[in-house]
């Protein structure tokens, strides 16, 4: 036991660091360790380390400021390279996004925008931006986290390369919706990518009641190449 710190378990292993959740002072905690990397010398270790465990504390607490929901930074352990923050009740936007009904799913998402838009405001660059890395709460709250990729600076390409990467995760973690249509009368609609049996692109709309829960099936077709990228974006014309 470390700063009053019970080990619990090990929630995430990743390339740079472990996430474990923890008990401190009676609360349930999220302690991010750093992990040594022996093929660097030991003192440009400690160094990495040491620089990147405050520089992501300092870009957390900066989208906090910028009113971007961040969890609350309780402890930095420079010694090893630890960051013990509040742990954030709810799921991954990543594994709710497909589940809600098309309203919510447009609300959600320009919701996510203007956080977005406030965090690049503030010129925080988050390195990462996905949905698996926002947790939607059970009162509606969006909680960026892990900003261990992130820079504090206002260069337009990094901006970008954030937005890219937001947009090639819609691709290909949430490529089922190509399009929304919430204002479609009499209910809110999509338009849904599917394939084949035999692999071949198939486009179909559904309808929503949220009244009932019924799901109505609009009309189903193959789409045309020249008009959509990889059949999931429409083409500009």
């Amino acid at each position: 036991m470390r700063h009053g710190l019970k080990v619990d378990m090990l929630i995430k292993k990743g390339a740079e660091a472990n996430l474990f959740l923890e008990k401190w002072q009676d609360r349930k905690v999220i302690m991010k360790r750093r992990l040594p990397k022996k093929y660097r010398l030991h003192e440009i270790d400690e160094k990495i380390r040491t620089y990147r465990t405050i520089h992501e504390s300092q870009l957390i607490h900066n989208a906090k400021e910028a009113g971007v929901p961040t969890p609350t930074i309780f402890m930095i352990d420079l010694a090893d390279s630890n960051i013990i923050m509040e742990f954030i009740d709810g799921e991954q936007v990543k594994q709710t996004l497909d589940s809600l009904s098309s309203k919510e799913r447009q609300r959600l998402n320009k919701h996510i925008g203007e956080l977005i838009g406030r965090l690049h405001s503030s010129e925080v660059v988050h390195g990462d931006l996905t949905t698996s890395n926002m947790i939607l709460t059970p009162t509606g709250k969006v909680v960026f986290v892990d900003f261990g990729l992130g820079e504090k600076t206002g260069e337009l390409e990094l901006r970008g390369v954030d937005l890219h990467l937001m947009k090639r995760a819609f691709q290909s973690t949430h490529f089922r919706y190509a399009e929304d249509y919430p204002d479609d009368w009499p209910y809110p609609s999509c338009l849904v990518y599917g394939e084949t049996f035999e692999g071949d692109p198939v486009h179909s709309v559904w309808a929503y009641n949220e009244e009932n829960a019924w799901a109505v099936l609009v009309t189903v077709y193959r789409p045309d190449q020249d008009r959509w990228i990889d059949y999931r974006v429409r083409r500009q014309t």
